[in-house]
């Protein structure tokens, strides 16, 4: 009877979700630490944008920005293209949502025949609102009938928890996005992730009627203040040579002062600006596994970090993807 117990409990045990990423840079090539992850951690499947739709500043039409250009082979993978589309776009009151997605479409089908990617999936990625919602429930179900493809959709925490007013995009499933919670700010709160912000929302996710996988952040970046404005956001600052640098002082676990003006990543700091750190550490992910696994409404297939760069790699050790899987 103990044997048939251990046996029952071992099968209705949960599969461990797949690794994936996204990679969200314009130019894909990957870099030797970049190669190792996707060996080392088995990723399959590769989220990747591949371009944003924003508002032309003469015309205030829906243009393509920045389309990718793919400098390595990606065959060994599954490729789900990524399209991000600024909100101001679905605000649009004339907007020709079939127009829209008949080019979305076509400009994704024209990068894949050009590099040769077969796919099967499309994913959306916007932070529709109540003003916007129309136009973007419009547009996913014009890419879904036009594409004949797997539709997937990014959902915020906003969206789940008023599901009944922002409406659930007709997709086949969604992928919560559990980061960018906060607003960027000078004071000590982490806008990346923050337990407090999260726990006014986890709740809902129990009664949330579509499938939901998760992207997790692995990303750092700082806010660059000066007298209490903020300037903006700056990424790729290594923060243990920012230690080092004697033009910069640490005032705070977070905070670093500016010395002495100087030019950092061809960016000027002026003395007595202020760079505030933040990171989403090992014990951020765990907390984020549990709490996320603790009210889901059904287990996640797929855990999508975001996003896949040395930069990012290098600030954790080299297991803690098969970690954070593990913890779900």
């Amino acid at each position: 009877m103990g044997l048939l117990f251990l046996f029952l409990t071992a099968c209705s045990k949960n599969e461990e979700p797949i690794i994936s990423f996204y990679y969200w840079k314009t130019n894909l090539k990957f870099s030797e630490t970049e190669k190792n992850a996707l060996k080392d951690n088995d990723v399959q499947r590769l989220y990747v944008r591949y371009f944003d739709i924003g508002l032309h500043p003469q015309t205030q039409k829906p243009f393509p920005i920045s389309p990718i250009h793919f400098y390595d082979t990606v065959q060994q993978f599954e490729i789900i293209p990524v399209v991000f589309i600024q909100n101001k776009v679905m605000l649009q009151k004339d907007l020709e949502v079939h127009d829209l997605a008949a080019k979305t479409i076509h400009l994704i089908a024209e990068i894949n025949s050009k590099n040769k990617i077969k796919y099967s999936e499309i994913q959306i990625d916007c932070d529709w609102s109540l003003d916007s919602k129309d136009n973007y429930l419009k547009f996913i179900e014009q890419v879904k009938q036009l594409s004949k493809k797997k539709l997937s959709a990014t959902i915020r925490l906003h969206q789940v928890k008023y599901f009944k007013k922002t409406k659930i995009p007709n997709v086949d499933n969604g992928v919560l996005m559990f980061y960018n919670m906060g607003a960027i700010a000078n004071d000590s709160l982490n806008s990346i992730y923050s337990r407090k912000i999260s726990e006014k929302y986890l709740e809902s996710l129990k009664k949330y009627p579509l499938h939901l996988d998760y992207a997790l952040p692995v990303y750092s970046w700082a806010i660059h203040i000066r007298n209490e404005k903020i300037l903006g956001l700056r990424s790729k600052l290594n923060f243990t040579e920012l230690k080092k640098d004697k033009n910069f002082e640490q005032i705070s676990p977070i905070f670093f002062r500016v010395k002495q003006s100087n030019y950092k990543n061809g960016v000027y700091y002026q003395e007595n600006d202020l760079l505030k750190t933040e990171t989403i550490s090992k014990e951020d992910l765990k907390e984020m596994a549990e709490d996320l696994d603790d009210n889901k409404a059904q287990a996640p297939k797929e855990i999508i970090f975001y996003d896949l760069d040395e930069f990012n790699l290098n600030n954790y050790e080299k297991n803690i993807f098969k970690q954070v899987v593990s913890w779900f």
